[in-house]
């Protein structure tokens, strides 16, 4: 059963008990392009308590630098080596553990997010944000004709998925049994500023189904995300917080890694989620209301 925190002395025993602190980014330090009261307190708090603080995100439509960009504008303290995203991880998955050949290409559902650091990691593109496949003309398979250098398909929230993009990644991965299947996360949703839109998993499941198979994921709740920041960061998982918004993502993330978890009710999941007859078999170690909460120690 979860903690519930709400007193002081509550918040101050996860100050006492955890120097790292990752944390997801949409629907816990904001909503869309909305910042949720409170967050740039907190975070501030724990740096002056010499936390190491982390960005945890499967957010795959931007990279890092451009991550930081969004940091930046709406006013939260973030470098670029604190922020962790699924595009990143996916690349780093190809290029390092897969180590696709120089030669090799990708063929891309996704966005420039997703293509810069994939590039970032020497890895050729196609697809993506290319102008002739961002198009709602009927794709033609009889004039289409295979790259074959084509050795991975990499999927990613695409906010402009089309008919077109599904048919040649379907192609590249039903004609080569080795093309690999890779999703940079499977949220079905995400949250936006005005509720909930479909998210990249939504956008690879009719590639799912239409081949009969799972891609490798390299976001949450996958341990190739935390392998990644392991690669660049030193920290005790026993005194490591991961603080999300989503049950089945971020608190299953922080179960498989070994860490503590924390969730806050303003994004995905709902109380109604965590409690009563219908609640999920994920149970979170704390939960509480809000990120901005904490804001009661500098009180």
């Amino acid at each position: 059963m979860s903690a519930r925190l709400s007193k002081p002395e509550d918040y101050e025993a996860l100050l006492r008990d955890y120097d790292t602190w990752l944390f997801d980014c949409d629907g816990v330090l904001w909503r869309g392009d909305n910042l949720i009261e409170g967050v740039t307190d907190v975070l501030d708090m724990l740096r002056r308590r010499n936390k190491k603080v982390v960005f945890v995100t499967n957010n795959a439509t931007k990279s890092r630098r451009s991550y930081k960009a969004k940091f930046d504008q709406l006013g939260v303290v973030a470098h670029v080596d604190e922020v962790y995203g699924s595009a990143y991880a996916a690349a780093v998955y190809v290029s390092s553990v897969i180590n696709l050949p120089k030669t090799k290409k990708a063929y891309v559902i996704g966005m420039a997010g997703l293509e810069e650091e994939l590039r970032n990691e020497g890895i050729q593109v196609l697809g993506g944000t290319d102008p002739a496949d961002n198009t709602l003309e009927p794709f033609d398979l009889g004039t289409f004709k295979r790259d074959p250098d084509v050795a991975a398909v990499i999927c990613g929230l695409d906010t402009q998925i089309n008919y077109t993009k599904l048919s040649k990644a379907f192609q590249y991965l039903q004609h080569d049994p080795a093309c690999h299947f890779i999703a940079t996360n499977e949220d079905s949703t995400y949250p936006s500023a005005h509720g909930l839109l479909p998210g990249a998993g939504s956008v690879s499941a009719p590639l799912r189904y239409a081949l009969n198979k799972n891609p490798v994921c390299t976001g949450k709740p996958s341990s190739t995300m935390l392998d990644c920041i392991k690669a660049k960061i030193q920290f005790d998982p026993k005194r490591t917080l991961m603080i999300g918004d989503r049950l089945n993502t971020d608190i299953q993330f922080g179960q498989n890694g070994g860490l503590a978890t924390l969730l806050v009710l303003t994004g995905v999941t709902l109380e109604s989620d965590i409690t009563g007859p219908n609640a999920s078999s994920v149970v979170p170690d704390f939960v509480t209301q809000t990120l901005g909460d904490l804001r009661v120690l500098d009180k």
